[in-house]
């Protein structure tokens, strides 16, 4: 009985152990990070899905008019060691939920003071510190899987299928 119940207990940690793993999930974990020219750190949490043949707009998001939460599984988390213009616009160090709203023609960044949360589900626009709109553009190539960059410049780009989307962080004097 005694060798049952240890047997069960060994499954039942190795079955939990294994739901933590994060990097077999289908949308795997990724950390953009770079510490900008001034020494502000900005890191960047997401997970990566993948188009895998589908239409991003369509059956994949960001669909038009819906907050996005910037990757896939959680929110999105973007954290700035400093105090930053973001696109001009004064950002308080700290840790926010990246979320975006796609138009087509320009997407609009959205750091939420609701870091912690799945998805976009509990998304409230109320909580947001800042939004700024930007361009997007057609990428030079197809970007299969989601992915994010920060440059020593500042420079934020976000590759998705057919389109590159981006905003520039400027550190304060």
């Amino acid at each position: 009985m005694k060798s049952l119940l240890l047997i069960a207990a060994m499954l039942v940690s190795a079955l939990a152990f294994s739901q933590d793993d994060k990097s077999n999930r289908p949308s795997p974990p990724a950390q953009a990070k770079q510490t900008l020219k001034k020494g502000t750190v900005v890191t960047i949490d997401y997970s990566q899905p993948a188009v895998k043949g589908r239409t991003i707009g369509v059956d994949l998001e960001p669909l038009p008019g819906k907050v996005w939460r910037t990757g896939a599984n959680e929110a999105t988390v973007f954290e700035i060691s400093k105090d930053v213009l973001i696109e001009g616009k004064e950002l308080p160090a700290g840790k926010y939920g990246l979320f975006t709203l796609d138009d087509g023609d320009n997407w609009t960044f959205i750091f939420n003071k609701t870091w912690k949360q799945w998805g976009a589900f509990n998304y409230k626009e109320s909580d947001d510190a800042l939004r700024v709109t930007v361009k997007a553009e057609k990428a030079k190539e197809f970007t299969e899987r989601f992915l994010i960059e920060i440059e020593k410049d500042g420079e934020v780009e976000l590759h998705w299928g057919n389109t590159e989307v981006g905003f520039k962080i400027k550190e304060k004097e």
